[in-house]
């Protein structure tokens, strides 16, 4: 299952990035070379973006490249480092946990009140339903990290290193 979910957010998150580049290319050959445009470009284009954020957050988690302060965390020993990261999953949950109500809340607020796209026949809590789902998937990251963090399966979490990415830039540039 979570390769199903591994594969589907990449798929999504191309098709969404294929689509806003498409559109956006539409519309400049449109109104530069024709004089004209499309209303609804920009709202989809929009409504693009949003989705391939939404599932990307979740995507970003699971390849670990959120930044991260762990500095602190990293000195330790694997025992406090794996207490502190399970620490740090579970108020990641929390939070998540939040967002994900309000979302969810809000997305059913928009349902109840019916308002449409000014360009698009489309209602917004259509669209806006990406929040709870991307939100939603973001948990189960976590709940995957916890696991593994649980089962000692790692030992911490794994986040962008900027610095590390740094040293081996600059190597890779001195060595070339």
């Amino acid at each position: 299952m979570s390769k199903i979910i591994d594969h589907l957010e990449e798929w999504i998150m191309s098709l969404m990035l294929l689509a806003m580049t498409s559109l956006a290319f539409m519309q400049v050959v449109r109104r530069y070379v024709f004089n004209t445009n499309f209303s609804w470009n920009l709202e989809l284009t929009t409504v693009c973006f949003a989705i391939m954020i939404f599932i990307g957050i979740s995507y970003g988690v699971r390849v670990g490249s959120h930044i991260g302060v762990d500095a602190l965390v990293k000195l330790l020993p694997d025992g406090p480092r794996r207490a502190a990261s399970i620490l740090v999953v579970l108020l990641c949950l929390v939070y998540v946990g939040f967002v994900l109500a309000g979302a969810t809340e809000y997305v059913g607020k928009m349902k109840d009140v019916g308002i449409e796209f000014e360009d698009m026949p489309i209602e917004r809590w259509q669209v806006l339903i990406v929040m709870p789902i991307g939100y939603a998937l973001v948990a189960f990251r976590f709940l995957q990290i916890l696991w593994n963090l649980i089962t000692g399966k790692t030992t911490s979490l794994h986040l962008a290193d900027e610095a590390a990415d740094a040293m081996k830039l600059k190597a890779e540039e001195e060595n070339a």
